[in-house]
């Protein structure tokens, strides 16, 4: 979708501070990060949350979670939250399925 941020990131065409890219998921810092290390674990394929990413690409959404594991081992120790907004009231933005990879610190709930 050319007028989603996550797609124009994914293709290139928006920088991003790139943290890990796979075939089909990409891992990027955020840019108003909530914790010392706040990653967005994103799929290429867009969906516009994580209900209709386990419906349409289960597998993808359990690479996302490996990518996420992976990213935590190297930055926080294995330790993490990952977080994933589904709906405008819950927090979502983006609507491009998405999850956010916190941790670096003892995390509270407010940071999330």
């Amino acid at each position: 979708m050319t007028d989603c941020l996550f797609c124009r990131i994914a293709a290139g065409d928006i920088p991003a501070d790139i943290v890990a890219r796979t075939d089909t998921v990409i891992a990027f810092r955020d840019i108003a990060p909530k914790a010392p290390v706040h990653v967005l674990v994103v799929p290429f394929a867009h969906v516009a949350n994580v209900t209709e990413a386990a419906a349409q690409i289960p597998t993808v959404l359990a690479e996302m979670v490996q990518i996420a594991q992976r990213i935590a081992d190297a930055e926080t120790g294995g330790e993490f939250r990952l977080v994933f907004n589904t709906g405008p009231t819950a927090g979502q933005s983006v609507f491009h399925a998405h999850g956010h990879l916190l941790g670096g610190a003892e995390l509270t709930w407010d940071d999330a």
